[in-house]
């Protein structure tokens, strides 16, 4: 059974979350500010993490800063409709998607489950084996090994979260194929993707400071004006 953990300090929508995530049968956790929730990750294994931005005591953006030195587990951010800027701050930070209230719930559990089935594929757990592949990938000093679900530059390990690990994934197995932002978010979130160009652009500014030596200036994932991006497979033994 996986475990989420809801943070948001408006009880009825921790208690409404309960409800449809508890009817999915999932172990919900409950906290109701930035602060509760780490303490509830210190001590619990949880699988997934749906948190409001807004919050008292510590908010949403200040918790998704120390959750990630803690852990890659995938973080939803609930946010108000309208609220593009704190969309994007918490992308920045770290999270791996979001939802504006008021939610669909059936569109939340959609992303729920999405980001739990790339989470177990990446190695949350041993066992979901879905689609289980022996393949491994290699794009000039970047290896990706499918069946181990490790990402290494020039033999270092590269710590990447489910969302950074599915879109690298994506541009790896078509290397100089362009992907425009739309294609990106469809394929990797497996949604509609209208309005998705930040989410896109943030996640791949993460992977190329994870990636790249000089960020600023990209040897392998490369930006087409106008039509999304890429991978560059061109200078293979040549060190960035």
């Amino acid at each position: 059974m996986y475990s989420i953990l809801v943070c948001d300090d408006e009880k009825d929508i921790v208690s409404a979350l309960r409800i449809y995530l508890s009817s999915e049968g999932y172990n919900v956790y409950e906290a109701y500010d930035g602060k509760e929730a780490l303490e509830v990750l210190g001590r619990e294994e949880i699988h997934l993490v749906i948190m409001d931005i807004m919050m008292p005591v510590m908010d949403g953006i200040s918790a998704m800063v120390k959750l990630r030195e803690m852990s890659n587990v995938p973080v939803i951010m609930l946010t108000a409709k309208g609220e593009d800027t704190d969309k994007v701050l918490g992308l920045n930070i770290g999270a791996d998607d979001y939802v504006t209230k008021p939610f669909n719930p059936v569109e939340l559990q959609a992303r729920v489950k999405s980001q739990l089935r790339r989470y177990m594929q990446l190695g949350g757990s041993t066992s979901n084996p879905d689609k289980a592949s022996n393949e491994v990938l290699v794009i000039g000093g970047i290896e990706l090994d499918d069946k181990t679900k490790e990402v290494t530059l020039d033999g270092e390990k590269v710590a990447l979260t489910p969302t950074e690990y599915d879109i690298l994934k994506l541009l790896m197995q078509s290397p100089n194929e362009v992907f425009s932002p739309a294609q990106i978010y469809k394929k990797v979130w497996k949604d509609n993707p209208y309005g998705t160009e930040n989410t896109v652009a943030v996640h791949i500014r993460h992977l190329r400071e994870k990636l790249e030596y000089s960020p600023a200036e990209p040897r392998y994932l490369k930006s087409v004006w106008g039509r999304g991006y890429k991978i560059e497979a061109e200078n293979k033994n040549e060190r960035g």
